[in-house]
């Protein structure tokens, strides 16, 4: 059985060491999506959400959200991230819109934890902004769909 990289030798959790790990170029691409009501799109598209610019305000969380993931998610390591793109499609046919975060960093671990954090926080945010105008609002399909970098190379899952 493979030894549990995050488990010290009595079973309690410890943080990975990557010291001897060689600094690479990382980047990690996470995507996810907020179902709303047709109405509740034309609104955030407008405009028109009281509570005010709803991607703008997602986008600003997003981003501050990749910079806190270490002290979120346990055992995770605090790395400087060089960059953090979130980007937004108004998708009108499904009444959605889709999520896409893309981080970069240089360093000797991998920024997946940083870009489904970042999109987690986006979609939370779209949700709490809309919730009041939109009961039904659902976050749907978080998920990692690109990493490149570091010992496993690239890995494409969509």
């Amino acid at each position: 059985m493979k030894e549990m990289s995050h488990m010290d030798e009595q079973g309690r959790p410890k943080m990975v060491d990557v010291s001897g790990k060689p600094e690479s170029q990382r980047l990690a691409i996470a995507k996810g999506v907020v179902k709303i009501q047709a109405a509740t799109l034309k609104r955030i598209k407008d405009g028109g959400v009281e509570k005010g610019d709803v991607l703008a305000v997602a986008q600003l969380a997003g981003i501050m959200a990749a910079k806190k993931t270490s002290s979120l998610i346990p055992l995770c390591h605090p790395i400087p991230i060089d960059e953090v793109k979130i980007n937004f499609e108004l998708d009108e046919k499904n009444s959605a819109v889709e999520i896409t975060t893309a981080v970069k960093s240089t360093g000797r671990t991998g920024v997946e934890m940083e870009a489904l954090t970042a999109t987690a926080l986006t979609a939370l945010t779209i949700y709490d902004m809309v919730k009041g105008i939109d009961r039904g609002a659902r976050i749907e399909n978080i998920r990692l769909v690109k990493k490149s970098g570091g010992k496993s190379g690239d890995i494409a899952l969509e």
